[in-house]
C-alpha cells in the first residue's frame, strides 16, 4: 500500500513517499481504508523519536484518521464492515490502510464528511477534557488560551465559549488572532508584540481562573503569575519546543493548581466519561456550534510538507491529508 514512510528518525524532509505492507488486524481491531488524516503536533515528535510511543522503523506517522471499515475484528461489536469511522491510531494514518484498536474507533455520525472526521477527535477531545474534567471551567470564569490559533487552541476557544467562559485568546500574529476572534474569543493578545504579564496586570488585576497552555517555554511563567486565587493552569503540551521551569512558590501563593492534561490516557482509563464528552462534541458539531478551521488540505504525496508547515508554526487551525478519491 502507498504510505508516507519514516525509514529513519529525523525531520519531515527525511520522510519518503513509498510502500508499506498493508496491516493485518486481530480480533479487537478494525482495518480502515483511510480517506483523510489529520496532522497533529505529536506527528512532529514521533518522526524524531521524541514522543512517548516509539514505533519500530519503518512506519507511517499520522494518528488521527477517518475512513471506511473494510475488516472488523470478531470482538468489536460497535463497528460493522462498510461503516464510515474515525479513529485514533497513534501512528500509521498517513497510508492507504491502517489498523485501529476497536475502543479507539467510532462510527461517524450521518452526514459528517471525512475531513471533519479526521480533525475532530484529537483537538476537540483534548480541549473538552482539559476544560471540563481537568480545569473544571465554570460559566462566567475567565479562560486564557495560549497558542490559541492552533488546532487544540481554536478548539479550546470555541469550547470555552460554549461552556460560558470569558475567553482571552493569545497568539503570535494579527492573522492568527483574526481567526480566534471569528471563533468566538472575547479578547485578543498578540504576545509577540505585547508583554503578556503586563497586559494581565492592567486588564485583569484579579487574575485568570483557567489557563490552557499547549505552548510552554517562555509563556508559561508569566501565565502562571497571572492566575487568580484558586486558578488552574492546564499543561496541555510544549509546542514551543520544551517544558517550562515554573517557580513552585507561585501556585503556593495563589492557592492555584498546575494540572496535567493527557487525553489519551483519560480516554483509555475513563471510557464512559470520554464517550460522554464525545457525545457532547458531536452534538455541538451537528448544530454548527463547533467547527474546525482547516488551514490546508494536502495530498498523501505532500504529507511531509503538512508536517513541516506545522513545525514551522504556519498553521492556523488544522492541516489535513486526503488519501485516494
Amino acid at each position: 500500500m502507498k504510505a508516507v514512510v519514516c525509514e529513519q528518525f529525523g525531520k519531515p524532509d527525511q520522510l519518503v513517499f513509498g510502500e508499506l505492507t498493508q496491516p493485518e488486524i486481530d480480533a479487537n481491531q478494525v482495518l480502515i481504508e483511510v480517506k483523510a488524516c489529520g496532522v497533529n503536533f505529536p506527528d512532529t515528535l514521533i518522526i524524531q523519536n521524541l514522543y512517548q510511543f516509539n514505533p519500530e522503523l519503518p512506519f507511517a506517522p499520522g494518528g488521527e484518521v477517518a475512513g471506511i471499515a473494510v475488516e472488523v475484528g470478531t470482538e468489536v461489536k460497535h463497528i460493522k464492515k462498510g461503516d464510515h469511522v474515525f479513529a485514533l491510531t497513534g501512528w500509521g494514518g498517513l497510508a492507504e490502510y491502517v489498523a485501529a484498536d476497536g475502543h479507539k474507533c467510532l462510527p461517524m455520525p450521518e452526514g459528517m464528511d471525512f475531513i471533519t472526521g479526521a480533525t475532530t477527535m484529537y483537538t476537540c477531545g483534548t480541549s473538552l477534557h482539559a476544560l471540563k474534567q481537568r480545569g473544571k471551567l465554570q460559566k462566567g470564569e475567565k479562560l486564557l488560551v495560549l497558542g490559541a490559533s492552533g488546532g487544540v487552541g481554536l478548539a479550546a476557544v470555541q469550547i470555552g465559549k460554549l461552556m460560558g467562559a470569558h475567553v482571552i485568546a493569545a497568539a503570535s500574529t494579527k492573522e492568527k488572532l483574526r481567526i480566534c476572534e471569528k471563533s468566538g474569543a472575547d479578547e485578543l493578545i498578540n504576545y509577540e508584540t505585547t508583554d503578556l504579564r503586563a497586559y494581565m496586570k492592567e486588564h485583569h488585576p484579579q487574575g485568570i481562573d483557567v489557563i490552557y497552555d499547549p505552548v510552554g517555554d517562555r509563556y508559561a511563567e508569566p501565565a502562571v503569575r497571572s492566575l487568580a486565587w484558586g486558578g488552574r493552569y492546564l499543561v496541555v503540551g510544549f509546542a514551543a519546543g520544551k517544558p517550562s521551569a515554573i517557580p513552585m512558590n507561585l501556585p503556593l501563593l495563589k492557592g492555584a493548581s498546575i494540572v496535567g492534561v493527557f487525553w489519551g490516557a483519560f480516554a483509555q482509563k475513563q471510557p464512559k466519561e470520554s464517550m460522554e464528552n464525545f457525545q457532547q462534541i458531536l452534538g455541538w458539531i451537528k448544530t454548527g456550534q463547533l467547527k474546525q478551521h482547516i488551514h490546508q488540505v494536502y495530498s498523501l504525496e505532500n504529507a511531509a510538507q503538512a508536517i513541516q508547515d506545522l513545525m514551522d508554526r504556519k498553521v492556523i487551525g488544522k492541516n489535513v491529508v486526503v488519501i485516494g478519491n
